[in-house]
């Protein structure tokens, strides 16, 4: 029976951060991947406004 309480807390101390991490990473990247897409589109309206300004 010892040996269950042993594997209970590894699981519990180890396996919880590691889920939290995993959770986190994929959020971030969720927001990663947003914000990429709203710097090339920023990017694209800056050269844009270049062009119609240099005219």
């Amino acid at each position: 029976m010892n040996g269950i309480n042993e594997w209970y807390n590894a699981i519990a101390n180890i396996g919880f951060p590691i889920a939290i991490a995993i959770y986190l990473l994929i959020r971030f990247e969720k927001k990663i991947d947003g914000l990429r897409e709203d710097i090339s589109r920023l990017e694209h309206a800056i050269q844009e406004l270049k062009r119609t300004r240099g005219k």
